[in-house]
């Protein structure tokens, strides 16, 4: 064996024992899409008070309270469209794990869209010719799936045996068609914009779970909510006592800070995977 032969396997078997040993270790980046909403911004403070490097990604790309959160001021802020594949590659190439907090209730295609002001918990505005449902939240996953799909395929990252995990927060009226009397409610009381709403969710769900990539992490809470919500208040009890009496395409309301916890949770635990109902939601974020 020549010198140069050998030089080139000692760098080879030098490069692929570094692959292998990062691939053990845990998450240390985290992109959070959506980091400055309702849901985004206090998953991206518990991951900061926990260690991680986190980036947080939105359309504004600031702090959503300078000088308020010392965790939120130590996230990395960047600005980027989630809708192009060529932002989502960037950030996903630099990260070990994803959470997607992108979303929004009320589309420019329900009519309702002025109503995102009152019952957004981060009163974002949404975007006149881009804030579909479809696009929102169908078009932004696939690009992150695609993102990760293309990493993976790097012969850098081929040796390692770990998954991306994945967090993705869909809703409990996904899993409609799954329980008694759900696809009766879904096809004869559910408005239009909440059935495009769900395909949108479910498309996603199925896509996630088929990529080999991914640890899917998929959250599926009702209404979300805190004690400064004033809008949502009043509903609570009403979803809350029809779970607890079993009416079975109610689940539990669950509290923001709840569902930020179980993410973090979620994307510590190796063996977390799948659907994440109130029940399992509420457990993660006790451990």
């Amino acid at each position: 064996m020549t010198p140069c032969l050998k030089a080139c396997l000692l760098i080879i078997t030098a490069s692929l024992v570094t692959v292998t040993v990062s691939g053990l270790s845990p998450p240390t980046k985290v992109a959070v899409f959506g980091g400055t909403g309702y849901v985004g911004s206090q998953v991206c403070e518990r991951l900061v008070k926990k260690g991680y490097d986190v980036t947080g990604v939105s359309r504004r790309g600031v702090n959503p309270r300078p000088g308020k959160s010392e965790y939120l001021d130590q996230v990395n802020w960047v600005s980027g469209d989630a809708t192009n594949p060529a932002d989502v590659n960037k950030i996903v190439a630099e990260s070990d794990a994803i959470v997607h907090a992108v979303g929004l209730l009320f589309d420019v295609e329900s009519g309702l869209q002025g109503l995102n002001n009152v019952v957004s918990g981060s009163r974002s505005v949404p975007d006149p010719e881009k804030s579909t449902y479809d696009n929102i939240t169908r078009k932004t996953m696939f690009n992150v799936i695609d993102a990760i799909e293309k990493k993976a395929m790097n012969p850098l990252n081929m040796f390692q045996n770990t998954k991306t995990p994945l967090a993705f927060v869909s809703c409990a009226e996904a899993g409609w068609p799954d329980v008694q009397f759900g696809d009766y409610v879904e096809e004869k009381l559910a408005p239009a914009w909440l059935q495009k709403y769900l395909v949108a969710k479910r498309a996603v769900e199925s896509r996630i779970n088929g990529c080999s990539a991914i640890r899917p992490i998929i959250y599926r809470p009702s209404l979300i909510w805190s004690w400064d919500k004033f809008d949502v208040l009043p509903i609570i009890p009403v979803f809350n006592i029809a779970s607890l009496v079993g009416v079975p395409f109610v689940d539990k309301t669950v509290q923001v800070g709840t569902l930020a916890d179980a993410i973090v949770a979620g994307i510590e635990d190796d063996s977390v995977s799948g659907v994440q109902r109130f029940t399992e939601m509420e457990e993660l974020a006790r451990n």
